[in-house]
């Protein structure tokens, strides 16, 4: 009974933030359009910001109870999966994402060095605190890049109705309200999760950093998957392109940085990592060099994104 009662906290918990994920997101591109910022820029900052708030409390969550690894299992887990099987679903959808932009491709190098990097850092079997603050000055470097040029995030949406000064603040006021909801929504969602990813460790045999990678890693991706679906579907592809990498960069850097702060990643053996940092490589190589040639990813190459991420839970499983 125990085990179907913490199954079902898991997906109530999913339920949860995939609904407060949407709430976030309609409130948070609302918001951004008064900033006036490139798709990509709102895409990159808003929905990638809101989308990692279930992997910061998760992080957060876990360092406090001493268990920090869940939370890299999460994040290296969850950029498996948003270089493979979400982005290659928002590519079926959308048919073929564009990436012409010079500050998209160089946007994309810097997303795989990202990716990759806390793999680095922990090859000595500790992310500490000086590690930590390596990650979240990567991050700063970047966003000092894109905000060093006007050109590169700012734009004027036509068609953006004007309104009275108060009826903008009133829609401001309510959008606010509806983000604060999404956030306590998300709040008790990762708290779902880490208690029934606890108890599957605990009576599963299952390491931390395996739990993280394959249950907390996949609920916390329910909202960009969710984002980038509906932006294909609306020809948005430049939103889906900021989403997934802010998706990838800003988990990997602030969140990590965090949770590295707070309590130092100690992982002693890599046997259950090891999967998921050859997956990892493969898919942020294989996303790059899809961007790069001809500057763009097609259905077929989408096809084969979503066939990694299969191949990646099936060796997962096995190696059980």
């Amino acid at each position: 009974m125990m085990v179907f009662f913490y199954i079902l906290v898991f997906l109530i918990s999913c339920l949860l933030l995939a609904l407060s994920g949407k709430w976030l997101i309609k409130a948070l591109i609302r918001i951004a359009k008064f900033l006036h910022w490139r798709e990509f820029i709102v895409a990159f900052f808003i929905m990638a910001f809101a989308s990692s708030i279930p992997n910061l409390v998760v992080g957060i969550s876990s360092a406090l109870r001493k268990i920090p690894e869940l939370s890299f299992g999460d994040v290296v887990g969850g950029n498996v999966i948003d270089l493979t099987l979400v982005l290659g679903l928002a590519v079926i959808v959308a048919r073929c994402i564009p990436a012409e932009s010079r500050m998209v491709q160089r946007s994309a190098i810097f997303t795989i060095v990202i990716a990759v990097l806390p793999m680095l850092l922990i090859i000595d079997g500790s992310l500490d605190r000086i590690d930590g603050i390596m990650l979240i000055l990567a991050f700063a470097v970047y966003v000092f890049w894109l905000f060093s040029k006007e050109e590169r995030f700012k734009k004027v949406y036509d068609g953006t109705p004007r309104l009275p000064f108060s009826k903008t603040i009133k829609f401001f006021l309510k959008d606010f309200g509806t983000i604060i909801g999404g956030i306590f929504l998300i709040i008790i969602a990762a708290q779902g999760i880490i208690t029934s990813a606890r108890f599957f460790a605990d009576k599963l045999s299952f390491s931390p950093e395996l739990v993280g990678i394959l249950i907390v890693a996949l609920g916390n991706c329910l909202p960009e998957a969710y984002f980038s679906i509906i932006s294909a579907k609306k020809g948005e592809c430049w939103m889906i392109l900021g989403d997934l990498m802010g998706a990838v960069i800003v988990p990997a850097t602030l969140v990590l940085g965090t949770v590295a702060l707070i309590h130092p990643i100690i992982i002693t053996d890599f046997s259950s990592l090891a999967i998921a940092r050859i997956f990892l490589i493969i898919s942020a190589v294989s996303f790059l060099f899809f961007l790069r040639t001809g500057q763009k990813i097609t259905r077929k190459e989408a096809i084969f994104l979503v066939g990694l991420y299969i191949v990646f839970i099936t060796v997962e499983i096995l190696k059980r």
